[in-house]
C-alpha cells in the first residue's frame, strides 16, 4: 500500500502518524482543515468512503498507512474515529478451534486488505455472511472457523490466547 505523496490525504497520514493516541476523533470539518480542502460529497453519505481498504481508496491509506483503521463513523454528526488496532489479538478456543467474532472477522479482513465481498470469495461464502459474521448476526460454523484459521495463517495474521 502506497500513498503518492502529491495525494490530497497526505496531510491526514501526517497528522495520524504524529498523534501519540490510540484513538483518535474527528470532525469533518477538522480533517477538512487539516488537509486544506472539502471532503467529497461522498464522504458525508456514503459509510463505503470510509471503509478501511488498502486498494483504489487513497483517503484509506492515509489513515492505514498511520496505523490506524476507521473504528466508528457517525455519518448523522459528521464524525470519525480513528483507532489503532491491537499488534496481537487475544482468541478463545473451543476444542482446538478459535471462536471468531465479529471484532476478529473485521481484524483479518483489514490486515488482508479484503473487501467483505473479497473475502466473502476467499472463504467460499456469500458477502451477506461475512456482514452477519461482523455484526454477530451470528458466528461462523465450525468448519468455517477452521477454514478462517487456515486463512489467517497464511496471512499471517497474529491471535493468542486469551
Amino acid at each position: 500500500m502506497v500513498l503518492h505523496s502529491g495525494s490530497k490525504y497526505q496531510p491526514l497520514l501526517e497528522y495520524l502518524r504524529h498523534g501519540d493516541r490510540s484513538e483518535i476523533t474527528l470532525t469533518f470539518a477538522e480533517i477538512e482543515t487539516v488537509i486544506g480542502i472539502a471532503l467529497p460529497e461522498s464522504a458525508r453519505k456514503q459509510r463505503g468512503w470510509w471503509s478501511n481498504r488498502s486498494k483504489g481508496a487513497l483517503q484509506a491509506s492515509s489513515w492505514m498507512l498511520a496505523g490506524y483503521l476507521v473504528s466508528q463513523l457517525d455519518l448523522a454528526n459528521e464524525q470519525v474515529t480513528f483507532r489503532k488496532p491491537p499488534q496481537v489479538y487475544k482468541v478463545h478456543r473451543i476444542d482446538g478451534t478459535v471462536q471468531w467474532n465479529g471484532e476478529l472477522i473485521r481484524a483479518l479482513r483489514s490486515h488482508m486488505g479484503l473487501t467483505q465481498t473479497q473475502l466473502a470469495e476467499e472463504l467460499g461464502v456469500r458477502q451477506q455472511t461475512v456482514s452477519e459474521w461482523e455484526q454477530e448476526v451470528y458466528a461462523p460454523t465450525r468448519a468455517s472457523a477452521k477454514y478462517l484459521m487456515l486463512v489467517a495463517e497464511k496471512a499471517k495474521f497474529h491471535y493468542e490466547e486469551a
